[in-house]
């Protein structure tokens, strides 16, 4: 099992980086995210590895960060969730917008991605939503309502975790109906005052 690689950057390709790591180019497929901001042909780099072997091909996934590859690793988990599919996955949302949707229950989030329909989508979050929102706290008063899931987007896609996400929506007020750029402002002079 090739659980980690340091080594020089050879290549990128739409999928995949080439690593060579003492004369040998390892071909490692990784999220688009990560191919984009792995550093520049020539350069050192280091990713965290996991190794797939089926009957006809063993391939290598990497990630930059070791709770990148924890998710990668639990979504493969899932029944009829392969490689491909995962990797899609967070190439398509950032690692705290899929936890985000899986703990909050939000199909509309993962059906957008390409390969995933509501079926798969529903059956991941069945599968991991306790494994995922296992360090969460949300207690009945905080639980996330659908309509608060594109605060929580919003939120996430500027950079806040999805735990400082849920309990910056969890503060949000109850009552009137507000629009969505009034929560996220919201939301955001919550967090701003923390």
């Amino acid at each position: 099992m090739i659980a980690s690689l340091s080594g020089k950057l050879e290549s990128l390709n739409s999928d995949a980086a080439i690593i060579n790591v003492g004369g040998v180019g390892f071909k490692v497929y990784m999220p688009t995210s990560s191919l984009t901001t792995i550093g520049t042909t020539g350069s050192e780099v280091k990713v965290y590895t996991h190794t797939h072997v089926r009957e006809d091909n063993i391939a290598l996934y990497g990630f930059p960060t070791t709770e990148e590859l924890w998710l990668f690793e639990t979504l493969l988990g899932v029944t009829g969730l392969g490689p491909k599919l995962s990797l899609a996955m967070l190439s398509a949302l950032t690692p705290n917008q899929v936890t985000m949707a899986i703990a909050t229950g939000n199909v509309d989030m993962l059906d957008m991605i390409p390969g995933i329909g509501k079926k798969v989508a529903s059956r991941i979050i069945l599968e991991l939503k306790e494994k995922i929102g296992a360090g969460w706290v949300i207690t009945a008063e905080t639980q996330v309502t659908q309509e608060n899931a594109d605060v929580l987007a919003a939120l996430t896609a500027l950079g806040y975790s999805a735990a400082e996400a849920v309990k910056a929506v969890a503060a949000l007020p109850t009552e009137g109906k507000l629009k969505l750029e009034d929560k996220v402002k919201l939301a955001l002079q919550y967090l701003g005052s923390r």
